[in-house]
């Protein structure tokens, strides 16, 4: 029986390490345990959007007051010539902004992650490292609890005014991504450093 296990364990084990894992840290001032509470140190999911705030239904849940239910998601999505899995992340609270790495983003405003991310949102700051792997069905996401600061700038805590400053300063949001991947990449879009198309999964 221990020689049926070994091959299939090995499989197992080479189909995960195909598996892109998205690195998050994460970080919030008021330092209360119950805040990350339901964080898990591991996360795999498939190729539908991960949900990030403190309703019942997100994949990620957060315990804070001026969170919204979904805030926000990280998304999958294949680009046009790129065999790899890349993501976006999207703002879904009608009430607050996310800042991702020097761009806010307001209701159904979306941005494609780079390979290290610096987001913020509701006083929480989150970097989130991408490890390109090859499989297109799932990925992972490992999560670690940093007992410092991960974003250094003036405005580190969030207001509505800085908030309100830093969308006048953003660029015009012409840019738009072709309807694709699962459905979900429709609304207001920033323009892709890349400007590369989505195929569908």
């Amino acid at each position: 029986m221990s020689g049926a296990d070994g091959p299939l364990a090995e499989r197992l084990l080479s189909t995960e390490r195909a598996l892109t894992v998205l690195h998050v840290s994460l970080y919030h001032p008021a330092q209360d345990p119950d805040t990350f509470a339901n964080v898990p140190a591991r996360l795999q999911h498939d190729t539908s959007p991960l949900l990030v705030g403190r309703g019942p239904d997100a994949h990620l849940r957060l315990q804070l007051p001026r969170l919204s239910r979904r805030h926000l998601s990280l998304e999958p999505y294949r680009e046009k010539g790129n065999a790899l899995l890349t993501f976006c992340l999207k703002a879904l609270s009608r009430k607050g902004c996310v800042w991702v790495n020097g761009l806010t983003l307001r209701f159904l405003e979306q941005v494609p992650l780079s390979m290290v991310n610096r987001v913020a949102f509701s006083g929480i700051q989150m970097v989130v490292r991408v490890e390109g792997g090859t499989s297109l069905e799932a990925f992972v996401c490992c999560f670690h609890l940093s007992p410092s600061p991960l974003i250094h700038r003036p405005q580190a805590e969030e207001t509505d005014e800085w908030e309100s400053t830093s969308q006048e300063q953003l660029p015009p949001s012409s840019g738009h991504w072709a309807p694709g991947h699962l459905g979900l990449l429709h609304g207001r879009s920033l323009p892709s450093p890349g400007g590369g198309a989505e195929t569908q999964l």
